[in-house]
């Protein structure tokens, strides 16, 4: 057995579980966490990438969800300003299209005022015969309203609050999967796999938390041995990536006459990310892919609005995930609630679990609070509310402190190409130092991948963050997989093969 009774178990790696993780030992209790694969290896990576208030669920009257994901989208901004930073959108209109203008205002009008907006401007009219966001349209849409939201790497959110958990004491464990779990004694009686090395592992914990997204039935099914779990509805969404589109720093968002909605958005400097498609997935998660009618579909509706129409051959990455949505018995995928769902179980009989159903990215943080409130009402409280005044690892300069910060590392580092020092604090705010070092050239930096990906970097992400195949690093803690070859990657996997895997 387990040396040690952790108050908390979490199962699952995605951004619910490493929030609950982080929140819980930030308040005192002992905790760890295991997840199967690799962190946001599933849905926390296959997002729209959004900090959002979601204009859209208005129109399914979900003020509360609305509400909530405005309040937090300053808070984390704030706390993440590295990888969080405010975007504009840019929504065309034209008489006869799908929403009148009225509704249109009105939604926004609530948007600016619902949710204590502080620093993200508000919302304004654009005449795109006029506006430089009207270029790339085409010529029917003469208007436009443009709002606030923010821009998130979704990814990187979810390993820094791991990073944060295991720096405030969790045991964090990635690549270990969870084959049994069963009340004893009035504990929970977990047994583990390491899916690298084959090692088997037994954990005890006061409680269980089942924060597994798209899985989280098939673990109460195959751990629990409850063969009637039947609360998520997972719904799919895929996205495209292609040749920028647009020079603007500004986003759009398209209004589809299947009253769907998708946005194009500037990603990774050279590139457009267009989504996302709702609709509903029944076979595996981890085999989801985007299917030829969803990339049709993509691309018609994008070329609704562009003058220079999107083709399936100027894709060159596409990306897809299921959302784990709690089942309301909505008809169809896209009015199916956002809002999470937290259920409590046999809190009487001594090692209660909670599952967590559905949420957002923009809401993992208040749905880790209202974790919390749970697990203190089962096992007792510890600690008070503490992340909302808090920061992610890398995040601790001033909210609108990035310019600052790239200055200031070009300064210590001036070897740096000005797009290479944006792309570290990007990626790392304040850790940029860490991982750079004593450098005092480029050739400090090791081995060159490809881009301006760097041995140190590797290295950084091997030690600190987890890292352990060229997936790993090239589609999740970086984007560089957009610009690496094949033949790059594939030499990037063999040099990372040889490595110790250090993270802890």
């Amino acid at each position: 057995m387990g040396r040690n009774i952790h108050d908390i178990f979490v199962i699952g790696g995605g951004i619910n579980g490493c929030g609950i993780a982080r929140d819980a030992v930030g308040r005192g209790y002992s905790v760890a966490l295991a997840e199967m694969n690799d962190f946001a290896s599933g849905t926390s990576s296959g997002a729209t990438k959004l900090i959002h208030g979601g204009l859209r669920y208005l129109e399914h009257y979900e003020f509360r969800l609305v509400r909530e994901s405005l309040m937090e989208r300053e808070i984390l901004w704030a706390m993440a300003p590295h990888i969080i930073w405010p975007l504009r959108f840019v929504l065309p209109y034209h008489k006869g299209g799908i929403r009148p203008a009225w509704l249109i205002r009105l939604g926004l009008f609530l948007y600016d005022h619902l949710g204590g907006r502080k620093l993200l401007p508000p919302t304004s009219v654009l005449d795109m015969r006029s506006d430089p966001a009207g270029k790339p349209l085409k010529a029917l849409f003469a208007k436009a309203f443009e709002y606030s939201d923010g821009w998130v790497d979704d990814a990187r959110m979810v390993v820094l609050n791991a990073r944060d958990a295991a720096d405030k004491g969790a045991a964090i464990m990635p690549r270990t999967k969870v084959v049994s779990a069963r009340r004893e004694n009035g504990l929970w009686h977990i047994e583990t796999t390491d899916t690298v090395t084959g090692r088997n592992d037994s954990h005890q914990a006061r409680m269980l938390v089942n924060a597994a997204g798209p899985w989280v039935d098939h673990v109460i099914r195959s751990a629990f041995g409850q063969n009637e779990a039947h609360h998520v509805r997972l719904v799919q969404g895929s996205h495209i990536v292609v040749k920028k589109k647009f020079d603007d720093v500004r986003a759009y968002f398209f209004q589809n006459p299947d009253n769907r909605i998708i946005f194009a958005i500037p990603y990774e400097g050279d590139f457009t990310l267009i989504g996302t498609t709702d609709r509903d997935y029944t076979a595996d998660p981890k085999d989801v892919r985007i299917s030829e009618e969803e990339t049709v579909y993509l691309c018609n509706a994008a070329s609704e609005y562009f003058k220079e129409p999107v083709r399936p051959e100027d894709i060159v990455w596409t990306y897809s995930a299921v959302r784990p949505l709690y089942d309301d018995g909505a008809s169809k995928a896209q009015e199916a609630t956002r809002d999470y769902v937290l259920k409590l179980e046999g809190e009487g009989a001594g090692a209660p679990l909670l599952n967590v159903f559905g949420g957002k990215l923009t809401t993992y943080r208040r749905l880790s609070e209202h974790a919390l409130e749970k697990i203190g009402a089962a096992i007792g409280a510890k600690g008070a509310p503490w992340t909302a005044k808090s920061h992610l690892p890398g995040g601790d300069f001033p909210v609108r402190g990035y310019e600052a910060q790239v200055d200031k590392l070009k300064r210590r580092y001036s070897f740096l190409a000005d797009r290479h020092a944006r792309r570290l604090v990007r990626r790392y705010g304040t850790k940029a130092e860490l991982l750079l070092g004593d450098a005092r050239g480029i050739d400090d930096l090791g081995r060159l991948f490809g881009g301006d990906l760097y041995e140190a970097e590797v290295t950084y992400l091997v030690e600190h963050e987890w890292a352990r195949h060229a997936e790993d690093v090239l589609w999740r803690r970086t984007k560089d997989g957009l610009r690496l070859s094949k033949e790059q990657a594939q030499s990037l996997e063999e040099y990372m093969a040889a490595m110790p895997a250090m993270a802890g």
